[in-house]
């Protein structure tokens, strides 16, 4: 179920290459091994979507993180907050948003270009995986995801925003390269687990940001401590303190830590964020105390 508003069509979007985007015209030159164009190339100005005020990147390195469950999490905690919040499931490969989010059907189009996105929980959405079924594989090559992502950025209706939270894919490819050339990036929030082998990659994302020049908003551990509810001891399965002690050596803020927890799990494959299920309980206490120092930082200002 969704609050989206219908009538329109259900939307059929053409994805285009971004590889067939016109090239500048060729010119022969006296040197057989020198090729001229009639005019230098020019990096186009970066630009956000209409009425989007904030673009805010949720990134891991590696996968299976929780990365796409801190970013719905996130956005509902920052609509719970008073904000106008959007997210652009961009994790192509796995997008998961719609099922986080309890968001279901083909967003509709009005005119067979502008797409009118879903809204549930006080958030806009958009994701790939309204457009496909659930278990259809996206096989697409770079410059299919790079038009893709274009595509969602600049043909969705968004409306007015202060923030759009976008949902990356692991890594550092395609999909990070072209949201950080094409859009005013605020900052990028690293999602991580506290061991070594995580953190590794999460390293390579944090350099990634750096060469972008994509301000760090800092580092989430998630998957931080596990209460076993028989003992009621705590626990750390995946060691602990790695992604804060990884913070201060970058000299980033840490912003906090996200339990293990067997709720969390639960209400995101039901369709209702913790802190939407469970808005008093300590596991979505984390999630507003993540929304609460973004929105301190006043990078969302």
């Amino acid at each position: 179920m969704s609050d989206q508003e219908s009538g329109s069509k259900p939307a059929v979007v053409q994805f285009k290459d971004a590889s067939a985007m016109k090239k500048p015209a060729v010119t022969p030159t006296a040197n057989p091994n020198v090729i001229a164009t009639d005019a230098k190339p020019k990096n186009p100005p970066k630009q956000n979507p209409e009425g989007v005020r904030h673009i805010i990147a949720i990134a891991s390195g590696k996968g299976g993180v929780g990365k796409s469950t801190v970013s719905s999490n996130l956005a509902v905690a920052l609509a719970g907050r008073g904000l106008r919040v959007g997210l652009l499931d961009a994790d192509v490969y796995g997008p998961s948003q719609p099922r986080m989010l309890g968001v279901s059907g083909r967003p509709s189009s009005p005119d067979g270009k502008t797409i009118l996105p879903l809204r549930n929980h006080g958030v806009t959405l958009m994701s790939l995986g309204l457009m496909t079924p659930e278990d259809e594989a996206i096989i697409w090559r770079g410059p299919m995801l790079m038009g893709a992502l274009q595509q969602m950025l600049n043909q969705v209706q968004w409306g007015k925003l202060d923030v759009l939270l976008v949902d990356l894919p692991p890594g550092t490819g395609d999909v990070q390269m072209t949201l950080s050339q094409k859009t005013n990036v605020a900052g990028a929030v690293i999602v991580s687990t506290p061991q070594d082998i995580a953190l590794i990659d999460a390293r390579k994302g944090i350099d990634m940001f750096k060469r972008m020049e994509v301000p760090l908003l800092g580092i989430v551990e998630n998957m931080s401590s596990f209460v076993c509810s028989g003992c009621g001891m705590e626990h750390h399965p995946f060691g602990h303190g790695g992604a804060r002690a990884e913070a201060e050596k970058l000299g980033i803020p840490f912003l906090g830590e996200i339990p293990l927890d067997l709720d969390i799990r639960i209400a995101s494959d039901g369709g209702a964020p913790i802190v939407v299920s469970h808005p008093n309980g300590p596991q979505a206490q984390s999630f507003f105390a993540l929304a609460d120092q973004l929105i301190a930082s006043g990078v969302l200002a």
